[in-house]
């Protein structure tokens, strides 16, 4: 039998704020990893990568207009980085919470200075489990920096477009840069849609085939991944939007024209999800419907069984009763009492009326049709 559930939600409980907690708390999580930061240095000529222990010295760094930069971070167990970008940067302590709060859902605000926004990165893990991370995004006038809680992302291509050099990448200024990290993003999510499509297609085949229970648990975790798939694309869908409708100068109206693609991509998206929805929806309709008939057919069997042996007990149950005709103590005869139990071959033509019975009830059920 197949395994159940091959796509396994993995299960992360976030931590909640207490009602009534001042708003602006930065949230370090006990399990939370070391910081790592990269910072991408490039403009048309050159591209540089550099590891940095802290971001002591990026402020002086990104004053270089000549470059743009891509400040890299992850994991959050360092409070004095987010420090440093309240006091330095002058990032909002609110901004600061909502990026370590790794439970927002996609949006996009401006602030004095900079411009912030959210995306939900899915993919599958080891194990084959589905995690959804969240990315923020901080674009400086010449900088963008980006957080995550955890090593493992999806951006490797552009790193490598930074790298070759190809493309307005390098050219386009970091407000581009920030629209193909999201749009990479909202990419992998087709890649994910494929996974659950050619599953949903495979377990569709096995529903012609032989369907048993794995059958409707596995199109059960499929339905509830795209039910969260959804929940992530349509806020997605409206940050696009407000970056097309954005005033900030921070993003080009070159990047803007870019976004147009990713926004339709998002809309695709969204299609996908609502059809393949449908399309679980419908193998568990099928699924429930196939057993239905199948027991319909078990009480049919079981009726035409049942029907043919309902007289056929009903005559030995009145044989069985053994009223004698005569006293066995007295020798009186008693005429009313089932004479017939004592005529010679009397069991015999019990037995052929019986079987004339059985046979004439087959006769009449399959004239009807019951045994097709």
């Amino acid at each position: 039998m197949k395994k159940q559930q091959k796509y396994k939600r993995k299960h992360k409980h976030y931590n909640l704020p207490d009602a009534g907690t001042s708003p602006g708390l930065v949230y370090i999580d006990k399990d939370s990893l070391d910081p790592v930061i990269k910072i991408y240095k490039y403009n048309a000529e050159s591209y540089e990568v550099a590891d940095a222990k802290d971001l002591s010295r990026v402020k002086d760094m990104i004053a270089d207009k000549d470059f743009s930069f891509w400040i890299e971070i992850k994991g959050f167990r360092s409070m004095p980085m987010f420090e440093t970008l309240n006091a330095e940067f002058g990032i909002n302590k609110l901004t600061l919470e909502d990026i370590t709060r790794t439970y927002q859902r996609p949006k996009l605000e401006e602030y004095d200075g900079y411009v912030f926004a959210i995306s939900r990165m899915l993919h599958f893990a080891d194990r084959e489990e589905l995690e959804n991370i969240q990315v923020s995004f901080l674009l400086l006038d010449n900088a963008l920096f980006t957080f995550q809680e955890t090593y493992a992302d999806c951006l490797d291509p552009i790193r490598n477009r930074l790298k070759a050099g190809k493309g307005n990448i390098r050219t386009a200024g970091s407000s581009y840069l920030m629209y193909a990290l999201m749009d990479i993003i909202v990419d992998t999510y087709f890649q994910t849609l494929g996974v659950w499509s050619e599953e949903l297609d495979a377990i569709e085949d096995r529903l012609f085939d032989k369907p048993d229970k794995s059958v409707m648990y596995d199109t059960q975790v499929i339905k509830r991944h795209l039910i969260g798939m959804r929940r992530v694309v349509w806020p997605e869908r409206d940050k696009l939007n407000d970056i097309l409708r954005t005033d900030s100068p921070l993003i080009t109206e070159q990047t803007k024209m870019y976004v147009k693609d990713a926004y339709d991509h998002c809309i695709q998206i969204i299609d996908i999800v609502d059809s393949l929805k449908e399309i679980s929806v419908s193998n568990i309709d099928m699924y429930l419907s196939f057993i239905s008939n199948k027991m319909n057919e078990i009480m049919k069997v079981l009726t035409i069984i049942s029907s043919i042996f309902i007289p056929l007990t009903f005559i030995a149950g009145i044989y069985g009763m053994n009223f004698a005709v005569e006293d066995p103590v007295t020798g009186k005869v008693l005429p009313r009492n089932m004479p017939e139990l004592y005529q010679e071959n009397g069991y015999l033509y019990t037995m052929i009326v019986m079987a004339l019975i059985a046979l004439a009830q087959i006769i009449y059920f399959w004239r009807k049709g019951w045994f097709k």
